[in-house]
């Protein structure tokens, strides 16, 4: 879980998008984290906690460092919603695909495809029209007018009565999504580590709680004029690493699983002798 709340003011349609599809995916998350706790499950080594930690440090120490920077440069508030409108594409594309990424997507679309096969593939012909869409026609609006949400942009539209409904409408959407974004890698992580599931929710939330934190302090400077640290810069850059972090480990996991079983070609039999690759079905 990343600092989701940020993107969603910046990146409504994609974050809104992501809920709407992952929630599909949560009852096959929450049987997927039960399959853990059924089976004998390998408990964290010391090298596996030390991995652990050092990931969590990482990430603290981009937003620590941003916001150090920006306390030190008295960046504006536009530099802490919109990075100061500096970022390549490149950090920020990979931002955007790391808000898509969480819990569900990691547990809930692997046990999705293992239970009911390829045809979930299918949902990558929905991305090829909204993407486009929210690329070339909302947010090149939303850029030239400065706003910083979907919401903003309602209210110059509307009233401030239709922003309040949406933000209302978003919030509600937004507290169940995290909810069970929130309860599935605790649930993982407490199959690992042997603390109860209540401990391991706790556990996260506050860590996540303080990476927020980090990345939003607000201050001031000697003259009392207000200034905002760390930021989108820092939620980029955290996101930067994580997405590569996932991308590293489920690859690693791929090849090693293939190695342990024979091969691909093993992998691709075993899954259509099961029924599993099927489209249109």
């Amino acid at each position: 879980m990343k600092a989701t709340d940020v993107h969603a003011r910046v990146h409504p349609a994609p974050v809104a998008a992501q809920s709407s599809r992952q929630l599909g995916c949560a009852f096959q998350c929450h049987h997927f984290a039960y399959m853990l706790a059924s089976h004998l499950v390998s408990r964290f080594t010391v090298w596996d906690y030390v991995v652990f930690g050092g990931m969590l440090c990482v990430s603290a120490s981009i937003g620590i460092y941003y916001a150090v920077m920006g306390v030190r440069r008295k960046a504006t508030t536009d530099d802490f919603l919109m990075g100061g409108r500096s970022m390549s594409v490149f950090p920020v594309a990979l931002s955007i695909l790391a808000s898509f990424m969480s819990a569900i997507t990691l547990l809930g679309t692997a046990s999705e495809m293992y239970i009911y096969g390829t045809q979930y593939l299918l949902i990558i012909f929905s991305y090829c029209l909204v993407i486009p869409a929210t690329a070339y026609l909302y947010m090149p609006v939303f850029y030239r007018l400065h706003v910083t949400s979907a919401y903003e942009y309602l209210e110059l539209r509307f009233n401030h009565v239709i922003r309040a409904m949406g933000c209302v409408t978003f919030s509600l959407q937004m507290l169940i999504y995290m909810a069970i974004v929130l309860y599935a890698p605790a649930l993982a992580l407490s199959q690992v580590t042997g603390i109860s599931v209540w401990t391991s929710v706790l556990s996260i939330g506050i860590v996540c709680t303080f990476y927020t934190s980090i990345v939003s302090i607000r201050g001031a400077d000697q003259y009392g004029n207000e200034s905002v640290s760390g930021g989108m810069k820092a939620v980029v850059w955290t996101d930067v690493f994580q997405i590569c972090l996932m991308f590293g480990s489920m690859l690693m996991i791929a090849i090693r699983g293939a190695y342990d079983i024979g091969g691909m070609k093993v992998v691709y039999n075993r899954a259509y002798d099961g029924s599993r690759i099927e489209f249109f079905k």
